[in-house]
C-alpha cells in the first residue's frame, strides 16, 4: 500500500521540491496550502519539471496561525514533512511576527500528527537554530550538537523563531508526543533552481547581485546548500531507521563570503552577471546604515564571522551527498533568468 505524506507549506520553495522528489519516489502527497487557489499553478510546475501529479497530490487549506484544517490534512498520512515556517524578505518589525507563528504552527502540526497516527515528522528547522549567539569565535565546524544561545541578546527574530519552534518541537514529542517520531534537518541558506514565483527569501541574495542592486558587498559569510539536496535529505530523514530523534546539519561544508558568491556569477554567468557588485563595503559603513535600517542591523553582529557546517553525521547515518555550493548558486541564477524573475527595468536602469 503506497504511504501517504503531509507536506506543509507545498506551494514554498522546499515544500515543492519535496513533492516533486516525493511524487517520483511513488508517495501519495497531500500538501497545505495558505490558499487553494495556488493548486493549479502548483500542477502546472510539477508537470514543467516531468511529473503529472493527477489524484496522487492533494491539497488542504491550512494556516500556522490558526487551527482549523490540520485535523484532516493530517488524518490519513504515515508521514508528515513540516516545512513551512515565515522567512520574510524584510526584517520585522516586532519578533514575535515571526516567532508565534513558528512556534504555534510547528505545535499545532505536530499535535495533529500525534493524533492522526503520522508515524514520523520531520520538521525543516535551520541552522539559524545552531549557530548565533554564541560569544566565542569558533574554529571548529559547527554540527547538530550545539543550539543557538538566545541569551546574548544580539540574536535576529528568525535565529530566534527557528531555535524556539525546534526546541518546542523537541519538548513537545519528549513529553506529548506518544509515539510520534521526530527528525529534524537544520539548512543553511537554500539555493538551487527556482521552480515558480513562490521562491524563498534566500534566493533574494542571487536575485538583487544580478539585478545590481546591492551596489557593495558586505563583510559577512554564510552556508550554501541546494534545495534539491535539502529535499533528498527529508526524504532520507522521514524512513530511515537511524534518522529517529536525531537533527541533521544541511551544508556543503565551509561558509562562503558574499564576495565569493558575486565572483562566482561572475565567472559563469558571463554577460548576464554584467550589474553583479564586486567592491566589499567597509565594516564602518554598514554599521552607519545600521542605524536606519532594521536588516543592515542584524547584519552588523556577523560582519567578518565565518561558521563552518560539518555535514559528517548526515553522510554517516543516511548516505547524504550534496552538491557544491557552486553548483546551487549557478542554478539559482540560471533558473531566474529563465524565468524571467530578475527585475528587467532595474538592469535596464543599471545598463
Amino acid at each position: 500500500m503506497t504511504s501517504t505524506v503531509l507536506v506543509t507549506g507545498g506551494s514554498g520553495f522546499i515544500g515543492t521540491h519535496c513533492i516533486l522528489q516525493l511524487l517520483c519516489a511513488g508517495y501519495l502527497v497531500r500538501a497545505s496550502v495558505r490558499s487553494l487557489e495556488r493548486g493549479a499553478e502548483m500542477r502546472a510546475t510539477l508537470r514543467e519539471h516531468g511529473v503529472d501529479a493527477g489524484d496522487r497530490l492533494s491539497l488542504i487549506a491550512a494556516d500556522l496561525t490558526r487551527d482549523a484544517g490540520w485535523r484532516e490534512a493530517a488524518l490519513g498520512c504515515e508521514y508528515a514533512l513540516h516545512v513551512a515556517s515565515p522567512l520574510p524578505a524584510r526584517a520585522v518589525k516586532h519578533e514575535d511576527d515571526l516567532v508565534i507563528p513558528a512556534r504555534d504552527g510547528t505545535l499545532r502540526v505536530l499535535r495533529a500528527a500525534r493524533d492522526a497516527g503520522v508515524r514520523r515528522v520531520v520538521v525543516t528547522s535551520s541552522f539559524a537554530a545552531i549557530g548565533y549567539g554564541h560569544r566565542a569565535q569558533r574554529t571548529a565546524p559547527f554540527d547538530e550538537t550545539l543550539w543557538t544561545d538566545l541569551s546574548g541578546g544580539e540574536v535576529p527574530a528568525y535565529p530566534k523563531s527557528k531555535t524556539l519552534a525546534e526546541r518546542a518541537a523537541w519538548d513537545f514529542v519528549a513529553k506529548e508526543g506518544g509515539g510520534l517520531e521526530l527528525a529534524t534537518v537544520n539548512p543553511v541558506v537554500v539555493l538551487g533552481p527556482v521552480l515558480g514565483r513562490d521562491f524563498s527569501a534566500s534566493i533574494l541574495v542571487v536575485k538583487r547581485l544580478l539585478e545590481g542592486a546591492v551596489p557593495l558587498l558586505p563583510r559577512i559569510h554564510f552556508g550554501i546548500v541546494d534545495v534539491r539536496d535539502v529535499a533528498d535529505l527529508h526524504l532520507r530523514a522521514m524512513t530511515h531507521p537511524a534518522a529517529k530523534g536525531e537533527r541533521f546539519l544541511a551544508c556543503t561544508g565551509d561558509f562562503v563570503s558574499l564576495q565569493g558568491i558575486a565572483q562566482v556569477l561572475k565567472q559563469r554567468m558571463g554577460d548576464r552577471a554584467r550589474k553583479v557588485p564586486t567592491t566589499r563595503a567597509p565594516d564602518w559603513l554598514v554599521r552607519l546604515i545600521a542605524l536606519r535600517s532594521r536588516l543592515a542591523k542584524e547584519i552588523v553582529p556577523e560582519l567578518g564571522k565565518v561558521k563552518n557546517g560539518t555535514n559528517a553525521k548526515a553522510r554517516r547515518l543516511l548516505g547524504w551527498i550534496p552538491r557544491p555550493s557552486e553548483e546551487a548558486v549557478v542554478a539559482t541564477a540560471e533558473s531566474l533568468v529563465r524565468l524571467g524573475l530578475l527585475n528587467t527595468h532595474r538592469l535596464r536602469k543599471a545598463g
